[in-house]
């Protein structure tokens, strides 16, 4: 039970280190969202200006996080749209939003919420987020922003101009998705969801053979649900269970002790 335990666990981890976590930046337009991905990438990747609405389409680029692959997605500001290219922009901001892995909800400090910091609020619900509020070096509203937020989470507070805060994204990040569990020299990693779905079975056999063995169930019921468990492991490694398997395996079973 505990091995099948570990190795369901282990999915998961090999989906993050096979695939990547997305991460979509999303905020209202001039927030600081290209000044943030260029902070998290350590370079002047996405263009960024004192005019709203500068960026209109997806940019993607990767970081690593405790050896995890990154994707950053930083997306057009989402607000009531003025053209046709902004809106396409803002639509596909609120589709990365809705099938990322992780939020990266930005917030101006220096400003109060309104209707359009609300709608973003919106898209992180039911959501992993984490919440910034950016510009801390040009001013600060913090117990106003903080309060109406009201997202069950204390927000990091930065000034993604001045790098300042920065490392406390990349921890947040670890202990969000518990990367620094993640063994990457693990010999054994399952990515396929089909493995997934046979080791699930073989635990839900497993709980119905060891009810047996606590109910003092003939052996020949308990090794239904043995078979049951070997098969389902079988599908993984490719090897059929034959009935001289289940024998060896009885051969060494003592029922009532």
């Amino acid at each position: 039970r505990e091995e099948l335990i570990m190795l369901e666990k282990i999915f998961n981890n090999g989906k993050k280190i096979k695939e990547g976590i997305n991460m979509s930046i999303i905020g209202k337009p001039n927030v600081g969202k290209s000044s943030l991905m260029n902070a998290l990438l350590k370079e002047e990747r996405a263009i960024v200006t004192e005019y709203e609405g500068t960026t209109r389409d997806t940019i993607e680029e990767f970081i690593q996080v405790d050896g995890i692959p990154i994707k950053l997605i930083d997306t057009a500001g989402i607000r009531n749209a003025n053209d046709e290219v902004e809106t396409i922009g803002i639509n596909k901001a609120k589709e990365m939003a809705n099938k990322c892995d992780l939020i990266i909800a930005m917030f101006d400090i220096s400003k109060p919420l309104d209707d359009e910091d609300e709608k973003i609020i919106e898209l992180t619900k039911n959501k992993k987020t984490i919440v910034i509020l950016n510009k801390i070096d040009i001013g600060e509203n913090t117990e106003n922003t903080i309060q109406k937020l009201n997202l069950g989470q204390e927000p990091i507070i930065i000034s993604a101009k001045e790098q300042e805060g920065i490392e406390k994204i990349f921890k947040a990040i670890t202990e969000t998705f518990k990367l620094d569990e993640i063994e990457l020299d693990n010999e054994t990693i399952i990515t396929n969801t089909r493995h997934k779905n046979s080791i699930q079975k073989a635990m839900h056999s497993l709980e119905k053979a060891i009810k047996c063995i606590d109910d003092q169930l003939p052996v020949d019921i308990i090794s239904i649900y043995i078979k049951e468990i070997l098969e389902n492991l079988g599908e993984i490694i490719g090897e059929n269970v034959t009935e001289d398997i289940i024998k060896e395996i009885f051969s060494k079973f003592c029922l009532g002790k």
